[in-house]
């Protein structure tokens, strides 16, 4: 009987040790989710922005001049000038940001080195600056995420000599783009996918409207 009571109160006390233990694992695995996806959209974030950007930027701007010239050569010199200088202008400015985020957090390190050891030792700010953003590499990422997306409409217009035909399949390309990229963010980051491929959607049939609209209205009036 003594046996039996000994027994029954260590699995008494040994239950809320597991129940802890067991607590403590699911708090690590999702703060390991959210770290995951902290980080992920991050890049997510560039990736997604720079290919929406360079493929509305450059598909608008090819519509803006196909409003006031059907020649194909013209649209597609418009398109290649936006793909280089868009993506100039996102390494550039990924380059500048991330750097001076960089600066921001390495002299918020040297402060809580200085305040918690008197001291602000360089190996410890170079091993903690490992993991941190790198500068060059978020302007090659957002370069190349800008090009990936100029290039759809670029290719759609390529080989097509009929305009009508041309803006129809520059159009239809765009559109099927801006789904896949809605679509992908949406996925990444375990956001509802039809609300963000409409939102996308919806703001590059806006963006190429309006440059259509407004220079084909210019062009008429021989400004």
């Amino acid at each position: 009987m003594s046996s039996n009571q000994t027994s029954f109160n260590q699995t008494k006390f040994c239950l809320p040790n597991n129940d802890l233990e067991q607590h403590a694992t699911t708090l690590e695995i999702e703060a390991e989710d959210n770290f995951d996806y902290s980080k992920r959209s991050q890049w997510l974030r560039a990736a997604v922005l720079g290919a929406n950007d360079g493929l509305v930027s450059t598909a608008s701007l090819m519509m803006g001049v196909g409003a006031v010239k059907q020649d194909v050569k013209a649209m597609i010199l418009s398109g290649f000038a936006g793909l280089v200088a868009g993506a100039c202008s996102m390494a550039i400015g990924e380059f500048v940001s991330v750097y001076s985020q960089l600066d921001i957090e390495v002299a918020q390190m040297k402060r809580e080195k200085e305040r918690m050891h008197g001291s602000d030792r360089e190996e410890d700010i170079n091993e903690e600056k490992e993991g941190l953003p790198n500068p060059l590499q978020a302007a090659v990422a957002s370069a190349l995420a800008f090009s990936v997306g100029a290039m759809v409409p670029l290719l759609a217009a390529a080989f097509i000599r009929e305009y009508k035909v041309r803006i129809g399949v520059v159009l239809a390309a765009v559109t099927f783009a801006l789904v896949v990229f809605g679509w992908l963010g949406a996925v990444l980051g375990k956001a509802p996918v039809l609300r963000s491929s409409a939102r996308i959607l919806f703001g590059g049939w806006m963006a190429m409207s309006i440059t259509f609209g407004l220079t084909k209205l210019i062009g008429s009036i021989g400004l």
